[in-house]
């Protein structure tokens, strides 16, 4: 009986484990990241354009189709049913400055640029470069992860910034498909957007890159068993990272509406 109970809450044990873990990456990168010296300015650059290269255009796609899709054409037929279709705007504030900027730029970012660093890392580690750099005296969370996590938090929060413009891009090109005029669109979405609107977004898309940026690096870095372990490696990089921001942004939007109930309404 003790054997069946300890096999059933074995993967429950193995997942607060690596969370664990994962935390203790955390700790490690950020007072890494504080304390000097400062040798990895040239891998940060390298890093950051590596993620922007890769992840600018399957954004801007990303963002405009799924702003034109869901709260677009679908907010627009909904609002049009109670003869209201100028208040789109206002209901562009909440998906794509709160919600869909954050969350598109969070999914691309990890899928694309996350499972490249995880597999750039696992790569590294069944070739044991980790273990030698270890012995040789440098430390592979200060030279490696550092630099990874602040390039995925500056690209992330820049690329808020991006998503939002395209995805409000979306919003215009259905308001014009509709033959509505502008003028309205603009009136509510300028009328209910406000600056918490924007740092929380700005806020939320950060952290979502610093999360992305520890799941994929501990994945990489303990990755094991050849080509196959790290392919394993990349896939679970990419669903514990997905929870990582789900989760976060369920606790984070609850908290930014109760400390700012006027969230709650349009105008």
């Amino acid at each position: 009986m003790a054997s069946v109970v300890n096999r059933a809450f074995e993967p429950a044990r193995e997942s607060l484990a690596e969370v664990g873990s994962m935390m203790l990456l955390t700790g490690r990168t950020v007072s890494s990241a504080i304390r000097p010296p400062y040798p990895y300015g040239p891998e940060f650059v390298g890093q950051f354009l590596f993620a922007l290269r890769l992840c600018w255009l399957p954004l801007l796609i990303s963002t405009v189709a799924v702003n034109f899709g869901a709260p677009g054409l679908q907010g627009i037929s909904f609002l049009s049913l109670f003869g209201a279709p100028d208040r789109l705007g206002g209901l562009f504030v909440i998906t794509a400055i709160r919600e869909f900027a954050p969350f598109v730029t969070a999914i691309v970012v990890a899928g694309v640029a996350g499972t490249a660093m995880t597999a750039d890392l696992g790569a590294r580690k069944i070739r044991e470069e980790l273990d030698a750099l270890q012995v040789l005296g440098v430390d592979p969370v200060k030279n490696l992860v550092v630099p990874r996590f602040l390039a995925l938090m500056v690209v992330t929060s820049l690329f808020d910034i991006y998503a939002v413009l395209f995805g409000v891009a979306g919003g215009i090109l259905v308001t014009l498909m509709y033959g509505e005029p502008l003028a309205p669109f603009f009136a509510t979405f300028l009328n209910n957007a406000s600056v918490t609107d924007l740092w929380g977004s700005l806020i939320k898309c950060t952290i979502f890159g610093a999360i992305t940026a520890i799941v994929c690096c501990y994945k990489g870095m303990t990755a094991s068993g050849g080509a196959e372990g790290v392919g394993r490696a990349v896939n679970q990089a990419v669903v514990i990272a997905f929870i990582g921001v789900f989760s976060f942004n369920y606790v984070f939007t609850q908290t930014l509406l109760a400390t700012h109930p006027e969230m709650l309404s349009l105008r």
